[in-house]
């Protein structure tokens, strides 16, 4: 049966790569690349792409007061659904197949299972999740936090989109979203029914092409801490002023990274996996100057891991480093905002059942830890058992060479529905 599931899969090549196109035309930025904004017009286009798809594939479509889109295979209203999905936002300037590829996951592994006339005896859901990458809010997992209830009140109108400075909740009301719902406590997905969430995903560090393996199949996603908006205050002055009188805030900040770098190199060489990133790392443009000591410098840092014991610890280990920099170099470090991201566990069971699907297919995989963030850490830290499938991508994500195969692409819609249909079909 197993060879004939591909076989369905494969025949869905035509629309696949059709879905891919329609994202590409929408989101061509003239700068270079692909930009879908959240909650902006990039985004409003791809979910309507996906909503013409599902439409196109007989399935019964809904969304929600976030914005989420929803393609439903409904086998009978008391049945608990599965939920495959990802974003169909993007980075400014980025790849077409990162987030995308998982929501047309979900959709291609319908049709399929609908093309060999399977019989599920629970739901099936391909869902389009809204605004997953964090750059454009500062906040992780908008909209599946959102419809599973668990991102803070506040969020809607302390988060501001970094190019406009506008509310969150002012960019979802004009995507037509029902902020009010949501901040009154409406859930749109309620955890409770819901027997699992699998998302597929391009690889973001090229694991699959150095071990010539076109799946992954996921271990973990790291959870993270995040300051943002930090900045260090020292005192501007002039380039000939002699070490004891400096407040140097540059240096300082190359003080706070040297050793974040050492702690990560420490820690890895122990055995325990991490990733430090200063993704700002700048001084101030309104007074720096060839002949200007720095009395102004900005930062941000991103702090991932796989367990939350492993994440507190670094982050006092951080803030120790923190206050030494202060010392030693007469300045002030403001951290300013907080932000965060629970560690993702995989549920055994469904990794275990995806295991099993790949090799009754003959697909060579790899066990491989995410190094990025997903919404299917949302999912799972609000108790809903989760999976993910991750498919060889040779340059990276978020950036405009994102270089997923089709192939490849299939080969991981073929082990989900392979999985689906020996789970949870009759």
């Amino acid at each position: 049966m197993a060879q004939t599931v591909r076989m369905a899969v494969f025949g869905q090549r035509d629309f696949a790569a059709g879905f891919f196109d329609d994202l590409a035309a929408i989101g061509t930025d003239p700068a270079g690349g692909i930009t879908r904004d959240t909650y902006g017009p990039g985004e409003n286009r791809g979910h309507e792409v996906m909503a013409r798809a599902a439409e196109a594939s007989g399935l019964g479509l809904s969304v929600d007061a976030a914005g989420n889109t929803y393609a439903r295979w409904t086998a009978a209203d008391d049945l608990r659904t599965v939920m495959m999905g990802s974003h169909l936002d993007s980075v400014p300037r980025g790849g077409n197949f990162d987030g995308a590829a998982g929501a047309l996951a979900g959709l291609v592994a319908i049709r399929a299972l609908r093309a060999l006339d399977a019989r599920p005896r629970i739901n099936l859901c391909a869902m389009g999740i809204r605004a997953e990458e964090s750059v454009w809010f500062q906040t992780s997992y908008v909209g599946s936090r959102a419809a599973l209830g668990t991102l803070p009140v506040e969020t809607y109108d302390t988060a501001r989109r970094i190019d406009t400075g506008r509310t969150l909740a002012d960019h979802m009301a004009a995507c037509g979203c029902d902020v009010e719902a949501l901040r009154n406590g409406a859930r749109p997905l309620d955890p409770a029914t819901l027997e699992a969430y699998i998302e597929l995903h391009i690889e973001q560090a090229p694991s699959l092409v150095e071990e010539g393996r076109s799946i992954g199949i996921c271990t973990g996603i790291p959870g993270n801490f995040r300051y943002p908006d930090a900045k260090i205050v020292g005192r501007h002055g002039h380039v000939g002023t002699p070490h004891r009188f400096r407040h140097d805030a540059a240096i300082a900040g190359a003080e706070i990274a040297t050793e974040m770098e050492k702690l990560w190199t420490a820690r890895e060489a122990e055995g325990t996996p991490l990733a430090v990133t200063f993704g700002r790392f700048h001084t101030d443009a309104a007074f720096h100057g060839l002949t200007t000591v720095p009395g102004l410098f900005h930062f941000s840092i991103d702090v991932r891991a796989y367990d939350e014991k492993t994440l507190a610890e670094i982050e006092q280990e951080f803030l120790r480093i923190v206050a030494r920099a202060e010392a030693n170099h007469s300045v002030r470090v403001e951290l300013g905002s907080r932000k965060s991201a629970p560690v993702g566990p995989v549920d055994p069971d469904l990794r275990g059942g995806l295991v099993a699907a790949a090799r009754a297919l003959g697909t060579g995989f790899i066990d491989l830890g995410s190094p990025a963030s997903h919404d299917a850490a949302a999912f799972a830290a609000a108790g809903v058992p989760m999976a993910m499938l991750f498919i060889r991508n040779e340059n990276g994500s978020h950036n405009p060479l994102e270089a997923m195969e089709i192939d490849d692409f299939l080969e991981g819609c073929a082990v989900l529905t392979e999985f689906l249909y020996r789970k949870y079909c009759r």
